[in-house]
């Protein structure tokens, strides 16, 4: 419980991250330019682009809706969405990020585009609060006390 208001921060900033990442790689794909046209054109480009879009937002609403549960309820109530975007927001952001990378090719991993920075930070909160596994296991336990 008291660890949950520290976890809501971490997502925030993790769904500020992927904003950055979707952000740098459709500039990227709209100027990169492979067989003749810009990336942005490939399709494989372009649902990612759209994964991104969909994933960034639904942690967004589900860090929202913890949030709103801890403030109405208080942290105890809402552990398990607290758990659920602890799991959901950096993994999100990692495979942005890794799209992001891709998209720049080895430009991605260098110094020059802050991505693999801004990856490695990413990756470190998923170990900060403690592995996915153990908050998998909390979900899941708590979801089979609902059905009793």
């Amino acid at each position: 419980g008291r660890l949950g208001p520290g976890r809501i921060h971490h997502c925030m900033r993790l769904i500020g991250v992927a904003e950055v990442a979707l952000e740098k790689m459709c500039k990227r794909t709209k100027e990169r330019v492979t067989f003749g046209k810009p990336i942005s054109e490939q399709s494989v480009t372009q649902e990612r682009i759209a994964e991104s879009r969909i994933m960034i937002d639904q942690c967004r609403l589900l860090t929202l809706y913890a949030a709103h549960k801890m403030d109405v309820h208080g942290n105890k109530e809402a552990r398990k969405e607290i758990a659920m975007i602890k799991v959901a927001a950096p993994n999100m952001t990692c495979k942005i990020i890794d799209w992001a990378i891709q998209a720049h090719g080895a430009g991605g991993v260098s110094n020059d585009f802050g991505l693999s920075k801004m990856y490695a930070q990413s990756r470190t909160l998923r170990l900060a609060d403690g592995p996915d596994e153990v908050h998998r296991n909390q979900i899941a336990r708590l979801e089979l006390k609902r059905h009793n």
